[in-house]
């Protein structure tokens, strides 16, 4: 992965602006994927959140609890499409360790370290999300690689 993708997490406006239901994304390759997620974002925080604010204000009465409430519905929501509705895959990353490398294989000290964490209920793995949250949106974390491999493990490498 570039830079750019190794530096790419979920990361929202500032709570209660105009934009704080926004996901900001920089230029290249993780804005598709930034874009995906903020679709099932808005989704959450018009259709699905409980709140007694009209629509607008439903959009711009985000708090940073509900910004990672959002994230991690929107997730698990596309973890469980892809899945086909009956599995999704989380991948998180552990603590550093000891590998040791075969020959044509370049170590990156990430990969190395994922771990895979699936589930057959959606709730399940909104839940185990919405309590990694930081995993996603930490500065530092990968947190959109760490989507992208959870999306390819949820869909299936066969499908």
């Amino acid at each position: 992965f570039s830079c750019e993708w190794a530096a790419a997490h979920f990361r929202f406006h500032p709570p209660h602006s105009d934009l704080a239901y926004a996901l900001q994304a920089g230029k290249g390759g993780t804005r598709a994927i930034l874009v995906a997620v903020q679709a099932h974002i808005i989704t959450y925080l018009l259709f699905t959140r409980e709140t007694e604010c009209t629509h607008l204000e439903r959009l711009c009465r985000v708090g940073r609890w509900e910004q990672g409430q959002a994230l991690a519905t929107a997730l698990a929501e596309t973890l469980w499409a892809a899945g086909g509705g009956g599995r999704a895959v989380v991948c998180l990353v552990t603590a550093p360790i000891t590998t040791i490398t075969r020959e044509g294989y370049g170590a990156n000290s990430f990969t190395e370290r994922m771990r895979l964490f699936e589930f057959s209920e959606k709730a399940a793995a909104q839940g185990f999300i919405s309590d990694h949250i930081n995993c996603f949106k930490g500065e530092g974390s990968h947190g959109v690689i760490l989507f992208l491999y959870s999306l390819l493990f949820s869909r299936t490498l066969e499908r």
